[in-house]
Protein backbone atom coordinates (compact mmCIF):
# COMPACT_ATOMS: atom_id res chain seq x y z
CA UNK A 1 0.00 0.00 0.00
CA UNK A 2 1.70 3.75 -0.90
CA UNK A 3 2.65 5.87 2.20
CA UNK A 4 0.02 8.24 1.41
CA UNK A 5 -2.76 5.11 1.86
CA UNK A 6 -0.76 3.90 4.85
CA UNK A 7 -1.41 7.21 6.65
CA UNK A 8 -4.55 7.76 5.79
CA UNK A 9 -5.64 4.69 7.13
CA UNK A 10 -3.87 5.11 10.18
CA UNK A 11 -5.55 8.33 10.90
CA UNK A 12 -8.54 6.52 10.73
CA UNK A 13 -7.85 4.05 13.22
CA UNK A 14 -6.78 7.03 15.37
CA UNK A 15 -10.24 9.07 15.01
CA UNK A 16 -12.18 6.04 15.55
CA UNK A 17 -10.21 4.57 18.69
CA UNK A 18 -10.09 7.84 20.68
CA UNK A 19 -10.93 11.53 20.00
CA UNK A 20 -8.83 14.11 18.76
CA UNK A 21 -9.54 17.62 18.64
CA UNK A 22 -7.01 19.23 17.10
CA UNK A 23 -4.52 18.59 13.71
CA UNK A 24 -1.86 19.63 16.03
CA UNK A 25 -2.78 16.13 18.18
CA UNK A 26 -3.33 14.16 15.09
CA UNK A 27 0.34 15.29 13.72
CA UNK A 28 1.43 14.30 17.58
CA UNK A 29 -0.21 11.00 17.39
CA UNK A 30 0.95 9.96 14.04
CA UNK A 31 4.52 10.85 15.21
CA UNK A 32 3.93 8.63 18.04
CA UNK A 33 3.62 6.02 15.19
CA UNK A 34 6.39 7.39 12.92
CA UNK A 35 4.55 9.10 10.63
CA UNK A 36 5.37 12.91 9.95
CA UNK A 37 2.38 14.79 8.34
CA UNK A 38 2.52 18.72 7.73
CA UNK A 39 -0.89 20.57 8.76
CA UNK A 40 -1.24 21.29 4.82
CA UNK A 41 -1.03 17.30 4.55
CA UNK A 42 -3.59 16.56 7.28
CA UNK A 43 -6.08 19.14 6.06
CA UNK A 44 -5.99 17.67 2.14
CA UNK A 45 -6.35 14.02 3.81
CA UNK A 46 -9.14 14.68 6.36
CA UNK A 47 -10.69 16.61 3.61
CA UNK A 48 -10.35 13.95 0.96
CA UNK A 49 -11.51 11.05 3.65
CA UNK A 50 -14.48 12.58 4.66
CA UNK A 51 -13.72 13.74 8.23
CA UNK A 52 -15.08 16.81 9.95
CA UNK A 53 -14.59 18.41 13.00
CA UNK A 54 -16.86 18.21 15.54
CA UNK A 55 -17.47 19.50 19.08
CA UNK A 56 -16.11 16.20 20.17
CA UNK A 57 -13.31 15.53 18.06
CA UNK A 58 -12.59 14.83 14.26
CA UNK A 59 -15.30 12.42 13.06
CA UNK A 60 -15.94 11.06 9.58
CA UNK A 61 -18.63 11.80 7.59
CA UNK A 62 -21.16 9.59 6.70
CA UNK A 63 -21.71 8.16 3.65
CA UNK A 64 -24.50 8.57 1.29
CA UNK A 65 -26.01 6.34 -0.93
CA UNK A 66 -29.17 5.01 -2.81
CA UNK A 67 -30.90 3.24 0.45
CA UNK A 68 -33.01 5.50 2.70
CA UNK A 69 -31.62 4.50 5.76
CA UNK A 70 -28.21 6.18 4.48
CA UNK A 71 -29.79 9.32 3.49
CA UNK A 72 -31.44 9.76 7.43
CA UNK A 73 -28.05 9.25 8.82
CA UNK A 74 -26.99 12.06 6.80
CA UNK A 75 -29.74 14.30 8.01
CA UNK A 76 -29.41 12.85 11.55
CA UNK A 77 -25.50 14.08 10.74
CA UNK A 78 -26.39 17.19 9.35
CA UNK A 79 -28.52 18.37 12.42
CA UNK A 80 -25.81 16.85 14.67
CA UNK A 81 -23.71 19.41 13.31
CA UNK A 82 -25.98 22.46 12.64
CA UNK A 83 -26.30 21.94 16.56
CA UNK A 84 -22.85 21.59 17.27
CA UNK A 85 -21.93 25.25 15.09
CA UNK A 86 -24.41 26.67 13.58
CA UNK A 87 -25.54 30.17 14.63
CA UNK A 88 -27.86 31.77 11.93
CA UNK A 89 -28.91 31.47 8.62
CA UNK A 90 -30.51 34.06 5.83
CA UNK A 91 -31.29 33.85 2.42
CA UNK A 92 -29.32 36.36 0.32
CA UNK A 93 -30.86 36.32 -3.70
CA UNK A 94 -29.94 33.18 -4.68
CA UNK A 95 -27.34 32.21 -1.85
CA UNK A 96 -28.06 31.51 1.76
CA UNK A 97 -25.59 32.37 4.28
CA UNK A 98 -24.81 30.35 6.92
CA UNK A 99 -22.83 31.71 9.98
CA UNK A 100 -20.74 29.52 12.88
CA UNK A 101 -18.53 29.47 14.90
CA UNK A 102 -14.76 29.93 14.54
CA UNK A 103 -13.35 26.83 12.28
CA UNK A 104 -17.20 25.78 11.96
CA UNK A 105 -18.02 26.65 8.26
CA UNK A 106 -16.44 23.07 7.13
CA UNK A 107 -17.53 21.16 8.66
CA UNK A 108 -21.45 22.33 8.57
CA UNK A 109 -20.28 22.72 4.30
CA UNK A 110 -19.39 19.23 4.51
CA UNK A 111 -22.60 18.09 6.21
CA UNK A 112 -25.08 19.90 3.78
CA UNK A 113 -23.16 18.33 0.63
CA UNK A 114 -23.50 14.89 2.29
CA UNK A 115 -27.18 15.50 2.97
CA UNK A 116 -27.89 16.59 -0.61
CA UNK A 117 -30.46 18.38 -0.63
CA UNK A 118 -31.94 19.04 -3.98
CA UNK A 119 -32.12 23.03 -3.54
CA UNK A 120 -28.68 23.28 -2.55
CA UNK A 121 -26.28 23.41 -5.86
CA UNK A 122 -22.67 23.83 -3.77
CA UNK A 123 -21.51 25.12 -0.66
CA UNK A 124 -18.46 27.25 -0.14
CA UNK A 125 -16.93 27.29 3.26
CA UNK A 126 -14.60 29.94 4.66
CA UNK A 127 -13.66 30.10 8.58
CA UNK A 128 -17.15 31.05 10.03
CA UNK A 129 -18.86 31.67 6.97
CA UNK A 130 -20.67 29.28 4.32
CA UNK A 131 -22.43 30.20 0.86
CA UNK A 132 -24.66 27.61 -0.13
CA UNK A 133 -25.80 28.30 -4.02
CA UNK A 134 -29.11 27.35 -4.79
CA UNK A 135 -31.22 27.13 -7.98
CA UNK A 136 -33.41 30.68 -7.39
CA UNK A 137 -34.33 33.22 -4.74
CA UNK A 138 -37.20 31.04 -3.41
CA UNK A 139 -35.05 28.08 -2.77
CA UNK A 140 -32.58 29.87 -0.61
CA UNK A 141 -35.71 31.31 1.50
CA UNK A 142 -37.23 27.62 1.38
CA UNK A 143 -33.58 26.62 2.66
CA UNK A 144 -32.73 29.19 5.43
CA UNK A 145 -35.81 28.62 6.84
CA UNK A 146 -35.12 24.70 6.87
CA UNK A 147 -31.47 25.15 8.33
CA UNK A 148 -32.99 27.91 10.97
CA UNK A 149 -35.85 25.22 11.91
CA UNK A 150 -33.66 21.89 12.01
CA UNK A 151 -30.84 24.31 14.06
CA UNK A 152 -33.73 25.22 16.81
CA UNK A 153 -34.74 21.33 16.80
CA UNK A 154 -37.38 21.63 14.47
CA UNK A 155 -38.38 19.81 11.70
CA UNK A 156 -35.72 19.68 9.22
Amino acid sequence: MPVKEDRRQLILRLIRAQPVHTQDELAAQLAEHGVAASQVTLSRDLRELGVVKTADGYEEARRIGADPAAAADADESLNRVLADFLKGAAAAGNLVVLKTGPGGAGAVALALDKAAWPEIVGTIAGDDTIFAATRNAKSAQQVARRLTAAHAGGPG
